[in-house]
């Protein structure tokens, strides 16, 4: 069994791997940064379909991550172009990395891959807890001042390894076929609550700073990033997301991970040292 794993390199795609080679999985890892000439890579590119053949030549299952975000328009041709090529290639089983509450953003690349003829299982997950150890609001973090046009809207901020275990058991167990998991962590948590856990854990002054989505607009454009993420923040903060989801319950039998256990351990590695 070989599965194919995009993103390898992100929060979610790298833990997906390392569980799979601990299950004694062959792992092809993919990003656009991977080089072909090293049998357990793939170079793989959404935006070049010439990369696609080789990446899954020989793969029996594939963990679908799409970056910068599943519902940016156009990309659900693209989701629907590569699951149809893969399906035809021999790949049997395809797991959907997508994003909780933009059901109507994400919907077309949703069904994409529930007609490709696959089996498939979807994942919407929410707020990521690692989004502020090891994504965009890293910095922001260490900073000590999280800007975010949240307001004091909840979140149930879920665990990246909660996300892996979930992805794992569904690329290499029977009982998971045609489920869509709704995940997310335990426990429902202002912006500014994860702030003062996140303070707590590092022992160091760190704030949550409430912005518009105008001010917060301009923020992106400074980091070069797409102005559509703006409308997907406006979207999935406008409170849909706040209560809690057995989706990890369902998936894996037990609860999902606390949020003031991430931060516990992520405080441990000095991330957020001033």
């Amino acid at each position: 069994m070989t599965t194919l794993v995009l993103g390898a390199t992100g929060k979610t795609g790298r833990r997906v791997a390392a569980r799979l080679r601990d299950r004694g999985v062959g792992v092809r890892a993919s990003s656009r940064s991977s080089t072909a000439a090293l049998p357990s890579t793939a170079a793989f590119d959404w935006d070049d379909e010439s990369t696609w053949p080789a990446a899954v030549a020989g793969v029996d299952g594939v963990y679908l991550v799409y970056y910068p975000e599943l519902a940016f328009p156009g990309v659900a041709e693209k989701i629907e172009a590569f699951a149809e090529m893969a399906v035809q290639a021999g790949v049997r089983r395809l797991v959907l990395l997508g994003g909780r509450g933009v059901e109507l953003l994400a919907g077309p690349s949703e069904r994409a891959v529930q007609n490709s003829g696959a089996e498939w299982t979807i994942l919407r997950c929410s707020w990521f807890s690692q989004n502020f150890s090891e994504g965009f609001l890293l910095e922001p973090t260490r900073s000590g001042e999280i800007e975010l046009p949240a307001g004091d809207t909840p979140e149930p901020f879920l665990d990246a390894d909660d996300i892996a275990a979930v992805a794992v058991a569904a690329l290499t167990e029977d009982g998971h076929n045609e489920q869509i998991y709704e995940l997310s962590g335990p426990r429902a948590m202002t912006f500014d609550d994860a702030a003062e856990e996140i303070a707590k854990a590092a022992n160091r002054d760190i704030k949550y700073v409430p912005i518009t989505f105008v001010d917060y607009g301009k923020l992106l454009r400074a980091q070069g990033l797409p102005r559509a993420l703006l409308e997907v923040f406006r979207t999935i903060l406008d409170g849909r997301n706040a209560e809690p989801t057995d989706g990890v319950q369902r998936a894996l039998r037990r609860e999902a991970r606390e949020f003031s256990e991430y931060a516990q351990k992520a405080a441990a590695t000095g991330v957020w040292n001033a």
